[in-house]
């Protein structure tokens, strides 16, 4: 007896790549400074082997929701907006297209995604699906772990990174109705557009329109731009404003 849901597993498994898209953590993994220090102590031993009780290992998890590769809940920058438990299952997969901006990037370490590059990317791949997730490739994931690299920090203190812009954003959620961004770096916004805003004003363009987002991703090198999916799973707690997921990319073999 044939059954459809097992042959597609097994296609998947050996006619595509499935690339990690979420970083390995622990206890030394950065985090953001306003996090107050101790808010991080990750497999720590709380029953050990030898216990007569039961010979097993036991360790408790102690991380902000925002450590690491993570998603983000409208209730992270929106008040009594969505938290964890208004997403289901569902919210866990979606077509991937990837913006590719390294070149850009790599003149002008402040460049934000315009419009101009995503319109650029459908007329090359075709247009972006209803409910995609649209990942910024900047290759920034390559400074993790360093808090610094992946801060920019430059002489003056100052921050330093790319990432998304205001008129990018509204082109994939109100032109193309994506349901959810990611990127490689610690921000949504640009560390310029940031500070012109003085906020991080396209963060809370995306969770005040009730979409969801992922930071920190790693590997976006290592997906075909368009075609792949994307599969983002979190724990089931409740009320959170964010949690680590796994993120993982089934992707055409390149």
């Amino acid at each position: 007896m044939a059954y459809r849901l097992w042959q597609l597993a097994e296609e998947l498994r050996n006619d595509y790549e499935w690339v990690e898209l979420s970083h390995s953590m622990n206890n030394d993994s950065p985090v953001w400074s306003g996090i107050p220090a101790g808010s991080v102590d990750v497999a720590k031993t709380v029953f050990d082997w030898g216990n007569p009780m039961l010979e097993c290992l036991i360790q408790t998890f102690k991380f902000p929701g925002q450590f690491g590769t993570h998603i983000d809940f409208p209730g992270h920058f929106i008040k009594n907006a969505k938290l964890s438990e208004s997403y289901s299952v569902e919210s866990m997969m979606y077509p991937l297209c990837v913006i590719d901006i390294t070149d850009k990037v790599k003149e002008d370490v402040h460049y934000a995604v315009r419009k101009a590059d995503i319109v650029a990317y459908e007329e090359k791949y075709g247009q972006i699906p209803d409910g995609a997730f649209v990942a910024l490739r900047t290759d920034w994931s390559k400074n993790w772990p360093d808090m610094d690299k992946l801060s920019g920090i430059a002489e003056d203190g100052s921050e330093n990174f790319p990432g998304w812009s205001m008129e990018a954003l509204k082109y994939i959620y109100e032109e193309r109705n994506a349901a959810a961004n990611g990127h490689e770096t610690l921000d949504t916004d640009a560390s310029a557009e940031a500070a012109k805003a003085e906020d991080l004003a396209c963060e809370r363009y995306v969770l005040d329109s009730g979409k969801l987002q992922v930071e920190v991703l790693d590997n976006l090198d290592k997906v075909a731009p368009a075609g792949a999916l994307i599969l983002v799973m979190w724990p089931r707690i409740e009320g959170a404003t964010g949690l680590p997921v796994r993120a993982v990319a089934i992707t055409p073999k390149q």
